[in-house]
């Protein structure tokens, strides 16, 4: 699935998963790095999102005053 297409709450839904099967299970060091990859992606596109957010704020913060 692609990070761009899932909500933000999704987004951190996975990032929980990832976390907990990296904690709770004996993983080869290439699904750890699997793993880390896939996390470093999700968390990108999580800044994204709050980025976006946070520029809609500020304009109709602007467009109010």
């Amino acid at each position: 699935m692609n990070e761009e297409n899932i909500t933000l709450k999704e987004t951190f839904e996975k990032l929980d998963e990832i976390i907990e099967k990296m904690q709770g299970q004996e993983l080869s060091l290439e699904e750890t790095f699997a793993l880390y990859k896939q996390g470093v992606a999700l968390v990108h596109s999580a800044n994204e999102k709050i980025e976006k957010v946070e520029c809609d704020i500020k304009v109709l913060e602007e467009t109010q005053e």
